[in-house]
């Protein structure tokens, strides 16, 4: 059976299998398709793994999920949010 985290794009740059990336970047095969298939967040330490393998850092990674979390905790508090008045500083 193919694996079918080979295809995802990150993957491709390398063509690697996620198992083989996995091993070089010293986290479990089970990490790195938590991550590919977003069930798992990018934490600091996984991050510092992802970055330098991948040759762009830490920060990017750490950026995405930041990204990411805001968008969907906007989209959950949308109507408090909209009930919210923004001020303006003295």
């Amino acid at each position: 059976m193919a694996n079918p985290f080979f295809d995802h794009p990150i993957l491709m740059k390398f063509n690697l299998p996620a198992s083989q990336a996995a091993k070089q970047m010293g986290i479990t095969r089970q990490t790195l398709h938590r991550i590919l298939a977003e069930r798992s967040a990018i934490t600091a330490g996984k991050a510092l793994p992802l970055g330098k393998f991948c040759g762009n850092g830490p920060d990017l990674w750490l950026g995405m999920q930041n990204l990411h979390d805001l968008w969907r905790e906007e989209r959950a508090l949308s109507g408090e949010l909209a009930r919210i008045k923004t001020r303006k500083a003295a």
